[in-house]
């Protein structure tokens, strides 16, 4: 089996180093082809308005001026001699569950994977609190990882779907489930932007979290990061909303409408 990695940490982060520990359990034909710098946000963004370096840091180890959908591309179409029969994509730095998946760059490496007709996975570890003091528990998505890939690489899966594994802010001999779960949303409120004073008076921005506690939804991803169990989420990235479909056809349909109607 030909695996690819990719993340949106960047080609040094210790997340990366842990993957590929992972895929070295399941095969020995390992590629490596992730952003030279971090990615974080950058959802399935890619790079159209400039060029793209390639930086070749070993056998079959690349670094790209890009986002992981860049990368993604760019190892399948070029880099590597056949395509790859899985992605990785991760172990991110901090869960990605609820509305993070949609501008998670670690899950739009997944889905590029996907795109290609690729079974792929996304993989993140979440923290205690996201802060550069916090260790992560890498060990628990390496002790955990190699036997859930292995059993879901048995399973069929459904054209478009990726799988979406998130483990908890829990050492390995804490964790005691797995869960199959929907993705969860978080109250809106929670992201906002800080704003700041630079040297010269000027105002400027971080984007930023509040992280309030909140109650959610049992057999959502964000739940059991909350109850400290193993979130497998498949994904897709269909966003029509078919109940709306439904309702709008029984007004919009046909030759165009012509007059506004009165109110």
């Amino acid at each position: 089996m030909r695996i690819l990695l990719t993340n949106d940490d960047g080609i040094e982060a210790e997340g990366l180093e842990c993957l590929e520990r992972i895929a070295r359990t399941l095969s020995d034909d390992v590629w490596v082809c992730a952003p030279q710098t971090e990615q974080s946000g950058k959802g399935r963004g890619i790079t159209l308005t400039e060029p793209l370096r390639v930086n070749t840091l070993g056998e079959k180890r690349f670094a790209v001026t890009g986002t992981p959908t860049d990368c993604v591309v760019l190892a399948v179409n070029d880099l590597m001699p056949e395509r790859p029969d899985l992605v990785l994509s991760g172990v991110n730095r901090g869960h990605n569950v609820g509305e993070d998946c949609s501008y998670s760059g670690t899950v739009a490496g997944a889905l590029q994977g996907m795109a290609f007709g690729i079974r792929s996975i996304a993989l993140s570890q979440s923290l205690e609190r996201f802060h550069d003091e916090v260790t992560a528990h890498w060990e628990t998505a390496e002790a955990f990882a190699p036997a859930i890939i292995a059993r879901l690489l048995e399973q069929p899966w459904q054209a478009g779907v990726v799988m979406n594994l998130n483990f908890p802010a829990r050492p390995p001999e804490a964790v005691t489930q797995v869960e199959v779960t929907r993705q969860g949303f978080r109250d809106i409120g929670e992201m906002h932007a800080v704003r700041r004073t630079d040297l010269r008076g000027r105002d400027y921005y971080w984007m930023s979290f509040r992280g309030a506690k909140q109650d959610h939804a049992a057999g959502t991803d964000l739940r059991a990061m909350d109850e400290g169990k193993i979130s497998v989420t498949p994904l897709h990235i269909d966003l029509t909303h078919m109940p709306s479909v439904h309702d709008l056809k029984g007004v919009l349909g046909g030759a165009p409408p012509k007059t506004v109607a009165a109110e």
